[in-house]
């Protein structure tokens, strides 16, 4: 597959392709290029309804004038050692997997400092520092993910300042959140249905609604439990269980 940086054709040929209603696969069929190249092209300048051209080409020249490439963020030297090009890679793409999810790509760039930091905490000056944004930015990203409890606050021992924390609960405390939203929704759901009816055509749909998610809701608590005993139940390095 031929490497190197996008060129203005390849945009153009990424446009037409988004134009033609063709999913990413097959665009980066067409392209001969890797899928995650075109994923994260698109979804970081103005995903796939507001792709154009013209723009991703400019934005991505003002990117690269911004950016110096002598220059090492001080709050990467945690990761001294990698590669800087792997590194560099690794981040784009986990940050435009997270925006697929449905994060905003800001939220998405925190979310994936913590998960690359092998501390896996960082300060709120630290990720301004890191990402090189305004702390306003960092604050809205950070509440973001508080509220999807994907992340938690720490406050470590002679420490002014919170820290923001990555640990292996994360994505279990994530699940769960998004299992209770389902329950919220079904519970929802089922109210609409007795007070319109269940027999009207508004009332069968909100009952057909409620419960898919009752469904959904409770599959997720088993999986969740079952990752929870699995996790527990797993070897530690000294032989012990987690």
């Amino acid at each position: 597959m031929p490497g190197g940086r996008l060129t203005y054709q390849d945009r153009q040929r990424i446009a037409e392709g988004l134009a033609e209603g063709l999913t990413p696969t097959e665009i980066a069929a067409r392209l001969e290029r890797p899928l995650s190249t075109i994923t994260r092209e698109v979804s970081r300048n103005g995903g796939p309804d507001g792709y154009e051209a013209d723009k991703a080409h400019r934005a991505t020249s003002e990117r690269a004038h911004r950016r110096r490439p002598t220059a090492v963020p001080p709050a990467r030297a945690e990761a001294s050692g990698h590669n800087p090009e792997a590194m560099h890679d690794l981040e784009e793409k986990f940050t435009a997997i997270m925006i697929n999810t449905g994060l905003p790509r800001m939220t998405a760039r925190v979310l994936t400092c913590l998960y690359l930091t092998d501390s896996g905490s960082m300060s709120a000056a630290e990720l301004v520092q890191r990402l090189q944004v305004s702390p306003a930015s960092i604050s809205k990203a950070i509440g973001e993910l508080e509220q999807q409890e994907l992340i938690r606050r720490e406050r470590a021992p002679r420490r002014r300042h919170d820290r923001y924390v990555i640990d292996a609960d994360a994505w279990f405390r994530g699940w769960m959140a998004s299992a209770r939203q389902n329950a919220a929704l079904a519970d929802f759901a089922r109210q609409g249905a007795e007070t319109l009816g269940a027999t009207s055509p508004a009332g069968a749909r909100l009952q057909d609604i409620g419960e898919f998610f009752e469904h959904v809701g409770h599959a997720m608590l088993q999986a969740a439990e079952q990752w929870r005993q699995a996790y527990v139940a797993r070897p530690t390095p000294d032989g012990d269980a987690a």
